[in-house]
C-alpha cells in the first residue's frame, strides 16, 4: 500500500472571505466554493447537522491545494488559543516557496494584518525562511530559495 499523492490540506476558519483573500494574496487561486451538508457529511465527520462552506485554493503550479472550511453548524470549537506557538502539538503550518520573502511579508502585513513570528532568517546559502500568522491563527511558513 502506498500513497498516490497529497490531495489537500484542510484549514477550519471563522471568516471564509478573509481566509480566501489571505491565500489569494499569497498567490493561490480560488478553484471554487460550495456549501456542503447532508447525511454523508455527518457520517464522515462524526458530527450531527454538519453545514459547512468550503473554498478550494490551488497553488500556481497546480500541484498543491488548501481547502478552507467555515462551519455554519455545529458551532466552532476552540481547541487552543489562536496565538498558539509553533511548538504546540498538531498541524502547525503550511510552507510555501516564494520569489521575494521581504516583499511577501510586507504585502501580507499591510493587506491582511499578518504577524511575523520570530524573524526572517537565512539557512546556510540555501533559503531565507520565516513564519507568518494570518486569519484564524493560521501559520504559513515562507521559503525563498537562494540557489
Amino acid at each position: 500500500m502506498t500513497i498516490k499523492r497529497m490531495e489537500h490540506v484542510s484549514v477550519v476558519v471563522d471568516d471564509l472571505p478573509a481566509a480566501i483573500a489571505f491565500f489569494t494574496s499569497l498567490g493561490m487561486a480560488l478553484e471554487g466554493e460550495a456549501p456542503v451538508e447532508g447525511d454523508w457529511v455527518n457520517r464522515l465527520c462524526g458530527l450531527e447537522g454538519v453545514q459547512v462552506d468550503i473554498a478550494m485554493m490551488r497553488t500556481p503550479d497546480g500541484h498543491g491545494r488548501v481547502e478552507l472550511t467555515k462551519f455554519r453548524n455545529p458551532d466552532l470549537v476552540g481547541a487552543e488559543p489562536s496565538s498558539a506557538p509553533l511548538n504546540t502539538l498538531g498541524l502547525r503550518q503550511i510552507m510555501f516557496a516564494v520569489e521575494d520573502i521581504d516583499d511577501t511579508v510586507a504585502c501580507m502585513r499591510h493587506a491582511h494584518g499578518a504577524e511575523l513570528i520570530g524573524e526572517t532568517v537565512q539557512y546556510e546559502d540555501k533559503y531565507r525562511l520565516c513564519y507568518l500568522r494570518g486569519p484564524a491563527g493560521i501559520i504559513v511558513a515562507l521559503a525563498e530559495e537562494l540557489f
